[in-house]
């Protein structure tokens, strides 16, 4: 086992140079430069600030230097914003996009898992016919426009709901269905669809045939195996519901992450999109490790040699 999470490890490591590589190529491609979209800098004020922060560097050079800096958790400062560094960023935004983001994992799971159990127990029929119409409406809906719909209708039609901030519990109720509406979509076909399946196996009917009751087979048999699917869908939504949604956080004005790295991509901050892209992939890195341990506590059978 201890093999096996060094290897994942170094994978992991070498996945997230290459991410930093491809963002930083990427970044460097497009013509101009952080200060050329700002009309009141002139030409020498400009060439005065690449040369300060090292833009006239060659492009190697640029890019170990930044590396160099992210080995001590440097991730520079921000080219648009004196005297604010990425880092600031991240520590001021990351709280409010992770409050958020646990509010709507925990609608999330207890919306989606019995949603796809109902939808699975009763195949073919109303229920079933109605969880998948709501998650078939939930997959196929951008965020924006069920945003919009749940602006126009709780907060400028009935003024029950505030349209923008976390100044209050109500706060949080448009933003984390707007941003938990996909994810208990997905999760909801995804639970029904492992479930059925786990359903039709041998040792199910064998279960059945021995006299258990169906409430007892499906939570001792067949929900930890139907489970093992949903959890390798979990990891990286929980990662992305933790960072922040950019549109679902712009919409609602939340000072979270989402907002500034939207911020940094109008305004080419290189830096700020470095870091957040950075943060980001590593965080979503790191879920998918931690699915990878759940599997065991989960499934037995799965061994790590």
């Amino acid at each position: 086992m201890v093999r096996y999470f060094i290897k994942r490890l170094g994978m992991m490591l070498i996945a997230l140079f290459l991410i930093i590589l491809v963002t930083f190529v990427i970044m460097h491609s497009i013509p101009g430069g952080p200060f050329t979209s700002d009309r009141n800098v002139s030409k020498e004020v400009e060439e005065a600030l690449n040369e300060k922060y090292h833009l006239n560097d060659p492009l190697p050079k640029q890019f170990f230097d930044y590396v160099g800096n992210l080995l001590h958790g440097d991730f520079g400062p921000s080219y648009r914003f004196t005297g604010k560094t990425v880092n600031d960023f991240i520590a001021n935004g990351f709280p409010v996009s992770a409050k958020l983001g646990g509010v709507t994992i925990l609608f999330v799971i207890l919306a989606s898992i019995p949603m796809g159990i109902l939808a699975a127990i009763k195949n073919g029929k109303w229920q079933d016919m109605l969880v998948m119409a709501v998650a078939t409406i939930g997959v196929t809906i951008p965020s924006f426009v069920i945003a919009s719909i749940l602006i126009y209708i709780f907060s400028f039609r009935m003024g029950a709901l505030p349209s923008f901030g976390l100044d209050s519990w109500k706060g949080y109720v448009l933003p984390v269905i707007t941003l938990g509406g996909y994810s208990i979509s997905y999760l909801a076909r995804q639970m029904r669809s492992s479930l059925l399946e786990v359903m039709g196996q041998d040792y199910i009917r064998t279960a059945r045939a021995k006299g258990l009751s169906e409430p007892k087979i499906i939570i001792r048999h067949a929900l930890r195996n139907a489970m093992i699917p949903v959890i390798t869908v979990l990891g990286p939504t929980v990662a992305n519901l933790l960072t922040g949604s950019f549109v679902v956080e712009k919409i609602f004005a939340v000072p979270g992450l989402g907002v500034h790295f939207v911020n940094s991509v109008t305004m080419r901050d290189y830096t700020t999109i470095m870091g957040v892209t950075i943060f980001y992939a590593t965080f979503l890195l790191a879920m998918v490790f931690i699915v990878d341990v759940f599997y065991c506590l989960i499934d037995p059978r799965i061994k790590y040699d």
